[in-house]
């Protein structure tokens, strides 16, 4: 039987996202639950999990290098950290897409000494440490991971060597500049979260 339990938050979608997960029984214990905006799925699936380590990933996620994972737990419980994330690459973007995510990792990166941040694309927490933050901000409507990731200490968080892969779906249908924009409006208003309340129609776009 799988031992690899995976929480597929679903939002009432309709490609047929259900019956796609199901049918990975045979290699993954899967189990379909409600979803709806990313905070609220989330959510959802770490209440149900027991293991000492939750991973939150997008559902456009491709974890193609196999030692990554057991690579970041590892790193995890060597270092005794709270949160680790990885490298985000756009395997069959253009120029422009790969621009923006090589930016987007140096931020990261540097942003790691004082105010790490990472993106839902690929969050491994400590499950502790994650109730103890209280998960995600469900009011949230907007860059609900970064308002949860920045309340961990740079000691206790990191970046593993690698990346995963993801489409370029976003800067296609938002186009990049208004990404870029709202990457630094992001930053800008790091402390006031209000901000992060008030819908700027992100998931609509996106």
């Amino acid at each position: 039987m799988a031992r690899t339990k995976v929480f597929v938050a679903d939002a009432s979608s309709t490609d047929g996202t259900p019956e796609i997960a199901r049918s990975f029984d045979a290699y993954l214990n899967v189990e379909v639950i409600a979803g709806g905006l990313p905070s609220v799925g989330r959510n959802a699936g770490a209440k149900l999990a027991t293991t000492r380590y939750a991973l939150f990933i997008d559902a456009d996620i491709e974890l193609e290098d196999p030692t990554l994972l057991r690579r970041a737990t590892e790193t995890m419980r060597r270092r005794n950290l709270h949160c680790l994330t990885t490298n985000i690459w756009c395997s069959n973007g253009r120029l422009s897409d790969h621009a923006l995510y090589i930016g987007n990792n140096l931020v990261q990166y540097f942003a790691s000494w004082t105010k790490p941040f990472a993106t839902g694309m690929f969050m491994l927490f400590e499950r502790a440490k994650f109730n103890e933050l209280g998960g995600f901000n469900e009011k949230a409507l907007y860059a609900e991971d970064y308002l949860l990731t920045k309340q961990v200490s740079p000691r206790r968080f990191g970046i593993v060597r690698g990346s995963v892969s993801t489409t370029n779906r976003r800067f296609q249908k938002m186009g990049h500049l208004k990404i870029v924009r709202m990457f630094l409006k992001t930053a800008l208003n790091s402390w006031n979260e209000s901000y992060f309340l008030r819908d700027h129609q992100y998931w609509k776009e996106a």
